[in-house]
């Protein structure tokens, strides 16, 4: 399999979820509460006693959500900074195997995973901060930072890799370590990357890597922000759907299912994905917040999912109206503002021989005045509450 195909299908997908979950949704402060509170690890690690969905929680849920949401993938933490692995690891007892829960996690979202069909990601932390030398760093103390990276981050990342079948997308975080409660960059050499990541390609071969290891890798990962990298080059903007990638219980500042819409097709428009965030709850379900947001756009992504899947980076000038994407034959154009009865597109030079609104079928009206096309005779409202996509014909 040559790269281009090996990625393509990440390339169309243009929507994934992403889910933080772990022993910090026990406290229901972000999955950051360890650092941000300073909680010792002695008292820290008791969490993982109290983190015990009940037997009726099942992974299947979630990935049953994300296809409702029109969602292609997955990324799911298989543990996150503060240590503690979803999954069963011989290299630590700090997981949901051998603590209360008593169950491999991991092994259940894989599963549901391939029961319904959806692209399985893994997402692993390289940092531990229950380990002394993520607060010494590699200078520090650079055979305890050796010794830690290869007996713990490559033998982990050897074990998600061999344990689970084939798995479709690793996305590396956590590569920094804390000085003086400030972190600090590290780099590709300190954690061994181009051996790991050469480990994960022998058992992986078709398997997609992010930027986070400190080497380019597949895809580049902007945080929070839309930042296309260059064409041709793939990435994923990651994003939370409220204010905190982990449960935070009083967090209620969940983006509009209108605003996320916009994000989304902002992405596909820069020839990027949508790396959208949950945080279930302790008990394992998504707060009901967030189900009815991805609901909205799974309904709205039924309609419009051709300007979305399998297009990309659109070179248009959209004016006032929004952004756009291009497909086979056509541009695709997410009016987010909607002008009333005439859109006014500013430098489209190529012919256009049609129009018409995505979600109705509906023609619309073109008049060519040099380099500007004017679309007329639209509706005086918007025919979709989200975003509506017109279609020009080329």
């Amino acid at each position: 399999m040559d790269e281009k195909e090996r990625i393509r299908w990440f390339e169309e997908a243009r929507f994934g979820m992403f889910i933080h979950w772990g022993d910090y949704s026990v406290l229901g402060r972000g999955e950051w509460v360890m650092f941000q509170e300073n909680i010792p690890v002695s008292e820290y690690e008791k969490l993982a006693d109290r983190f015990k969905p009940p037997r009726s929680f099942s992974p299947l849920e979630w990935v049953k959500l994300a296809k409702d949401a029109g969602m292609k993938y997955m990324v799911l933490t298989t543990r996150h900074h503060d240590g503690f692995c979803l999954f069963d690891s011989k290299v630590s007892d700090f997981t949901s195997v051998n603590r209360a829960a008593g169950r491999d996690f991991i092994k259940e979202y894989v599963d549901a995973c391939r029961k319904v069909g959806m692209k399985i990601g893994f997402y692993y932390s390289l940092i531990d901060w229950r380990m002394p030398v993520s607060c010494e760093g590699p200078e520090k103390n650079p055979s305890g930072w050796k010794k830690y990276v290869a007996d713990v981050v490559h033998r982990q990342v050897e074990e998600l890799m061999t344990n689970y079948g084939k798995i479709d997308i690793l996305w590396y975080d956590g590569s920094f370590y804390i000085n003086n409660r400030r972190t600090v960059a590290t780099t590709a050499e300190h954690w061994d990357a181009e051996k790991l990541n050469a480990m994960v390609r022998r058992l992986q071969p078709e398997i997609i890597i992010n930027n986070r290891s400190g080497l380019p890798e597949d895809f580049d990962t902007p945080e929070q922000h839309i930042t296309p990298s260059q064409p041709e080059r793939m990435w994923e903007s990651c994003m939370t759907i409220n204010k905190h990638w982990g449960y935070f219980a009083t967090d209620d500042l969940y983006k509009p299912a209108k605003e996320l819409v916009h994000i989304l097709t902002a992405c596909v428009s820069g020839g990027g994905n949508l790396l959208l965030n949950v945080g279930p709850k302790p008990d394992g379900t998504i707060p009901e917040e967030a189900i009815v947001r991805l609901k909205k756009i799974g309904k709205w992504l039924k309609v419009n999912g051709e300007s979305i899947y399998g297009t990309k980076r659109a070179s248009l000038d959209t004016g006032t109206a929004g952004c756009a994407s291009e497909g086979k034959d056509c541009y695709y154009i997410f009016v987010h503002w909607w002008p009333g009865k005439t859109l006014t597109l500013p430098y489209i030079k190529e012919e256009i021989s049609s129009a018409w609104v995505l979600s109705t079928g509906k023609k619309i009206g073109l008049k060519r005045e040099g380099d500007r096309l004017i679309l007329k005779n639209l509706p005086e409202e918007p025919p979709d509450e989200l975003t509506t996509v017109i279609v020009l014909k080329k």
